[in-house]
């Protein structure tokens, strides 16, 4: 006799993490061109967060000049760099131009609760800033600080910009740093999620002025240093 409960097995719908995420990304992908068109001058872009640098996989408008395979601004590349990319709403940032941006950056998690994806949203909102600093001034209000974001057309000059805040940072050229400023710059530089571009090292090399051995080096010094302090703290 045929056992009934294989006549009424259910076939198993139950979606792998990889076959869930490619479901979110198809339905954002679907998102994108009609949120652009919500409010004029605005650009929706979708990123992919296994693919940094070149996390946009889908873009609808034209605000910040990028396309498909453009890399992630510094803000997203240094939370992911850390692990705790989440959803920050309605932020100012502004454009190399000195257009200013209403942003917007929200953290798409799979069912484990892994972020894996980001929707940003970015519209252009130059005039309203003036108005609203205008009343600000009016009122004697100090205007709001605003978390800096930069847009960047390449992985190179996502490289340049997070260089030039680690060495900067240090107040002395290169040519005069000793190995303390390079440790600062590197650990600066590694917190902004430099090492999750390609030929990081070389780069960091070149600019520091240091062999790409020396930079391996003084990372695993930091390391060795960061091991040291969670001991004495624990």
């Amino acid at each position: 006799m045929a056992n009934n409960n294989q006549h009424n097995a259910q076939p198993d719908t139950t979606l792998t993490i990889a076959e869930e995420r490619k479901a979110i990304f198809n339905a954002l992908k679907q998102l994108a061109e009609p949120l652009s068109k919500v409010m004029p001058q605005t650009e929706v872009a979708i990123h992919d967060l296994s693919k940094l640098p070149n996390s946009i996989v889908a873009i609808s408008g034209n605000v910040t000049g990028r396309e498909e395979g453009s890399p992630a601004t510094d803000m997203l590349l240094t939370e992911a760099a850390n692990g705790r990319v989440r959803t920050q709403m309605n932020y100012h940032t502004k454009l190399p131009d000195g257009r200013e941006l209403r942003s917007t950056t929200i953290a798409i998690p799979d069912s484990n609760g892994d972020v894996f994806a980001t929707l940003c949203i970015n519209s252009e909102v130059s005039v309203w800033h003036q108005i609203s600093d205008i009343a600000e001034m009016m009122a004697g209000a100090a205007p709001e600080p605003q978390p800096k974001e930069n847009f960047v057309q390449n992985v190179n000059e996502l490289a340049d910009l997070i260089l030039d805040k680690a060495i900067e940072a240090q107040n002395v050229s290169v040519e005069l740093m000793k190995k303390e400023h390079k440790l600062r710059a590197l650990q600066i530089a590694r917190d902004n999620g430099m090492f999750l571009l390609r030929d990081a090292a070389d780069t960091v090399a070149e600019r520091l002025h240091v062999s790409r051995f020396t930079v391996y080096n003084y990372l695993k010094e930091l390391d060795e240093a960061a091991e040291t302090q969670d001991q004495s703290t624990s």
